[in-house]
Formats: structure tokens, sequence, C-alpha cells
């Protein structure tokens, strides 16, 4: 177990997973636009791009090398497993050749997980199995698929403190495998970004870092020194995100009890740039861009 995993397993908790409006494939409600009057009228020849969340499973060959570890035993070790979307939703995860699992290590569940508490399979029409290696047994380790054309293979579970390890490639990779599709851009700004609590200003700054990921919100990141503490609480909170790292730090609003910010101490290296700095939800607080909302 990392260093991180020791201590978020002795000393903090998980920001709690649920189903957002996101995860439900309604990510287009929420794309950051120009005001109406700038946008294109839309017709039969011509219709806003969105990315796609199809109906009806979906999958996508992939040649890295994964592989899911527990201690030092590989429980699963492929290099051409595919990822597969479950209907109308943006996180894929990985089928690997049944083959490429230690079968002989996995039993049925008995029961089913408790609905929400990974994050994925989202369908319940699966069928999970534990895994047993030495005095180690982990329950919903695996599942299979009753959808045609994917017999032949099986999900395992990212979730974290599930398997203690995944890696594509040589990198660890923590939560969910990367979409080949999602693209996360960090971007230093010089726009004037303001966030308000109840009329309040507690974050002003004209030194940003933008970051773009692909179907969801931009996320104003602000220097440290551009925060007003006084008017925030830190709490114990944590979650993690395969493309920019551990976020170690949560805040909620003195006066309420819904976290509103975030930070990563130590992002990862391709969004080194957002490194110590505060970001805000949204749709949590009001957040003026250039003096215009974006709520």
């Amino acid at each position: 177990m990392s260093q991180f995993d020791q201590k978020t397993a002795n000393t903090i908790k998980r920001v709690p997973f649920v189903i957002t409006d996101e995860e439900r494939g309604l990510l287009p409600r929420f794309a950051n636009r120009p005001p109406s009057a700038v946008l294109p009228q839309e017709s039969s020849g011509l219709t806003r791009r969105y990315p796609p969340y199809p109906e009806r499973y979906t999958f996508e060959p992939s040649e890295r090398w994964v592989r899911g570890v527990v201690g030092d035993v590989a429980v699963v070790d492929s290099r051409s497993q595919i990822l597969v979307w479950e209907p109308r939703h943006k996180v894929p995860e990985y089928g690997f050749p049944v083959e490429h699992v230690r079968t002989d290590l996995l039993t049925p569940s008995e029961g089913v997980p408790e609905p929400g508490i990974f994050y994925r399979p989202r369908t319940t029409d699966v069928k999970w199995f534990d895994l047993h290696l030495g005095e180690r047994h982990i329950p919903f380790a695996a599942w299979s698929w009753n959808e045609p054309g994917l017999e032949g293979y099986l999900g395992v579970n990212w979730f974290l403190g599930v398997l203690d390890g995944w890696y594509e490639e040589d990198q660890p990779v923590m939560t969910h495998p990367r979409d080949p599709h999602n693209r996360v851009d960090a971007l230093p700004s010089s726009r004037h970004v303001t966030v308000k609590v109840n009329g309040r200003v507690i974050a002003e700054t004209n030194d940003p870092v933008l970051v773009y990921e692909t179907g969801l919100p931009t996320r104003y990141y602000f220097p440290i020194e551009a925060v007003d503490f006084s008017a925030l609480t830190e709490t114990e909170d944590w979650s993690e995100c395969p493309y920019k790292g551990y976020s170690d730090r949560y805040w909620r609003s003195n006066e309420g009890e819904d976290l509103i910010a975030w930070s990563y101490s130590d992002p990862r290296p391709e969004l080194s740039v957002i490194a110590g700095r505060i970001a805000f939800y949204n749709e949590r607080v009001e957040l003026l861009v250039d003096g215009e909302s974006v709520n």
C-alpha cells in the first residue's frame, strides 16, 4: 500500500460517492457555453456537438499493458483488453479476457453490493465474484456482464481498497481506467475570476488556472493567497482522479455543510500547474468570470 493509501486508510475519509447528473449522462446540461444570444441557431443541418453517450453498450480495443495486483500477485495481467462503456455513461471500465484473470482465485459472491458503493458497474444485471488469496478475502472483486458479446470478458473492480493497485504499462492509475477520448487541459489565464458565498467575496484573482475536461464544467483554480480561508472550514475529505491525481484537501463554507472547494497538493505531473491551488464547485457558489456569472 502506498504512503498516501495508508494515510487515507488511517486518518481521513473519502468524499461520499453519489450518482451525479454527469454520471447519468446528462453532461450537456452543464457544459460551459457563451450566452444564448451569440450561439448559432440550430437546424437540421447544424447542431451543437456533444460528447457521445450512446443508448447501448459500446467498446473499444486497448493495447495497453494493464495489471491489477493484490500484494505481489497480479490477479489481472492483460495486453488485449477492451474498454466497455455502459449505456449513457461517460466513464468506461476494462473488460478483460477471462483467460487474463486469475479465475482460480474467484468464487461466486453471496448477494450483491449495496447500490452506489462502487463506481462501476452501474447496471445490476451482472454476476459478482469474490477473490480469495491466502488469508485475503475480497468481496465483489470482479463481475461478468449479462450482455451478448461480452460473455468472454470479466470486469475487475478498480474502486480504492478493493485490489491493492492498478497499472497501465508501469504507471499507477487510480479510480477508473482513463478514457482515450477524454482530454484535460490546465491553462494559466489572466481572466478576472471571483467567488462569492451569500454575497461575500471569498476568492478573487487575475491569475487563475482554468482546467478544461471533456464533457465537464470548466474549473477555476485560484492561487492560495487569493482565497479568504476565514470563510472556510477544512474537512477530512479527499477524492481521487485518474487524470489529476489525489485531491487531498477539501473545504466547506462556514455557513453550510456542502463541500465547496478542493485542492491537489501533488497532482499528476501533466497537471502540475494546479498544485496547491484552490478550486470551487461552480454549482455551489456564485462564480463570476470577467464580471459575468457562469453558474
